[in-house]
């Protein structure tokens, strides 16, 4: 069956409107305005300081090196430090020394001196029993004195007290060390043993290391120099990532998408860089003098934060940069 040319011309006519709905479409969606940001490269910086004052013993860099995350940077004199720490370990080692002496109690021998004191004692009761009951006959007798019988009533007073004693004694060393006396000495272990940490802590602490790669920013004191805690001796400008910081109005804060690819140029450079944005602030606020828009500066914006997928040393911090996407928004 043959069809007509009217309905063959139809369909071209249908096919050619059809394919140019398209075109106009993807022309339309290329030519879209994109979004155009201005702002800066972060400023991140670390400024590197002991935690410990001291005596600065070693400057390793120069300004302008280039460091690598772990990189010994600094150090103060060391020695006062090893005193401190072999001081706080000595006291550790006495204070084991007395848990254990506490935990095992008393040694077999002076349990046995302990006893032999008691059948002193006992010996010395006995006798002083003796003299009394000899004095007490004779004073009936008139061989003796009121005065010696007094004498011989207090030797064996004495003599029983001393025995009582002497079984006390030999009853604590039998028993062994109180529980409490124990619990002290475990307290006072700890105690110590914390005490060597903080030493041991404070000898790491006269070394300082590069937290990330980065790039000597500021040498600020010279070996010798007497610093202080939380002094700065290096200023480091760290390499990785590289952030951008950008400000978008309320009215294009629906194009700023996180998670969109934006193209990264500045007037320094020709180059064109990649990068994607992370971070759209929550809340409103001013825009910063710094910030140059079309806008009028009272106008409310919000903080963008681009991360920097290909950067190299054309940027530069605190470089302004003009940030565009095109993407589909």
């Amino acid at each position: 069956m043959r069809r007509s040319p009217r309905l063959i011309t139809l369909a071209l006519i249908t096919a050619v409107a059809v394919i140019g709905l398209i075109i106009g479409i993807r022309h339309f969606q290329s030519t879209k305005p994109s979004l155009t940001l201005y702002g800066n490269v972060d400023i991140r910086e670390v400024e590197m300081a002991f935690r410990q004052s001291g005596r600065l013993t070693a400057m390793n860099f120069e300004e302008g090196e280039r460091v690598k995350a772990g990189t010994l940077l600094a150090e103060l004199d060391s020695e006062p430090f090893k005193e401190r720490l072999n001081q706080a370990q000595a006291r550790y080692e006495e204070a084991i020394a007395q848990l254990e002496k506490l935990q095992h109690g008393f040694r077999n021998q002076e349990i046995a001196q302990a006893e032999e004191s008691v059948r002193q004692a006992e010996a010395a009761l006995t006798f002083a029993n003796s003299e009394f009951d000899r004095q007490q006959s004779s004073v009936s007798s008139g061989a003796t004195t009121r005065q010696t019988l007094d004498h011989a009533r207090t030797a064996r007073d004495q003599a029983k007290a001393q025995l009582g004693a002497a079984r006390q004694d030999l009853s604590l060393k039998r028993e062994g060390s109180r529980q409490e006396d124990i619990a002290a000495a475990s307290a006072q272990l700890a105690g110590t043993k914390a005490t060597v940490e903080e030493a041991r802590t404070a000898l790491a602490d006269t070394r300082i290391s590069a937290p990330a790669d980065a790039i000597i920013q500021s040498r600020i004191r010279e070996p010798g120099s007497m610093v202080g805690p939380s002094s700065p001796v290096y200023s480091l400008s760290l390499k990785n990532p590289v952030y951008l910081r950008a400000y978008v109005s309320e009215v294009e804060l629906t194009k700023a998408i996180p998670g969109t690819r934006v193209k990264v140029s500045c007037d320094s450079c020709s180059k064109t860089y990649q990068g994607t944005i992370g971070f759209v602030s929550a809340r409103a606020e001013f825009t910063p003098k710094t910030v140059e828009t079309t806008d009028l500066r009272t106008d409310l914006v919000y903080r963008v934060r681009i991360t920097v997928t290909d950067a190299d040393e054309g940027l530069r911090q605190g470089m302004p940069v003009t940030i565009t996407t095109q993407e589909k928004l």
